[in-house]
């Protein structure tokens, strides 16, 4: 009788080939992010997300660009300073372009530092990399206001093709929009690990576990993602 009432073990049911397994994998937090924290694997998730969108405007302007009957602006002459009798092509393109690669490896450091549990320099490399980040920003407002004032607007563009305005407003500001958050958020974590919030597990928003400054790397995905895109940006909209 007892040995009619034990009950006998479910067989293991076979993996999933094919589509329905690609599904499964990525259905299941223990294959596709084994051994990853939740705020790692979703700040991956929104920075895919993030390409998919930035890829569009980009498609869209390569579109726009290509299909346009009336001559295209020159980046050169529109994105010229006028610096000593004479105009320089893309010298703050250029500049701006520095900045923002040179916060990457301020960054990285600070996310070294981090694992290394050194708040202060830590803290002091993120400050240093807000202030890149800041100075791009405030170069990129300069660039828009040249342009504003020079009769650039959405619908319209006083060297050629109308598109042109649109175009470099909607790719630029939301580029711009993502490196102001970033320098906020660079902000808020670097006031974070000066003060120690880290080491004595004060509590707080994106405060983790004691010694833990994964969230130091988590803001290094995110701006090194932003720093990745305006590669393309430059590449595409102030070189072709």
């Amino acid at each position: 009788m007892h040995e009619s009432a034990k009950t006998t073990p479910s067989p293991t049911l076979p993996r999933p080939s094919g589509l329905s397994g690609f599904a499964s994998d990525w259905a299941s937090d223990q294959r596709t992010f084994k051994n990853v924290s939740w705020g790692k694997a979703m700040m991956w998730i929104f920075l895919l997300s993030d390409t998919f969108i930035f890829g569009c405007f980009l498609l869209a302007y390569m579109t726009a660009r290509m299909s346009t009957t009336v001559p295209w602006p020159n980046p050169s002459e529109v994105f010229a300073l006028h610096i000593g009798g004479q105009d320089v092509p893309l010298i703050l393109i250029a500049i701006m372009t520095f900045v923002l690669i040179s916060s990457s490896g301020t960054m990285a450091m600070a996310v070294n530092y981090g694992y290394r549990r050194d708040r202060r320099k830590t803290a002091a490399l993120m400050l240093l990399t807000a202030l890149f980040g800041a100075t791009f920003v405030g170069m990129q407002a300069f660039e828009w206001t040249k342009l504003i004032s020079e009769g650039v607007r959405p619908w319209e563009n006083p060297w050629g093709a109308p598109q042109f305005g649109s175009t470099f407003f909607m790719i630029t500001g939301f580029h711009g929009t993502h490196v102001t958050i970033g320098v906020i958020f660079l902000l808020i974590i670097a006031r974070k690990v000066w003060r120690g919030d880290f080491d004595t597990e004060r509590r707080g928003f994106f405060t983790s576990r004691k010694g833990n400054y994964e969230i130091v790397e988590i803001t290094g995905l995110y701006w090194h993602f932003v720093d990745l895109v305006w590669v393309f940006i430059f590449a595409f909209f102030y070189l072709w």
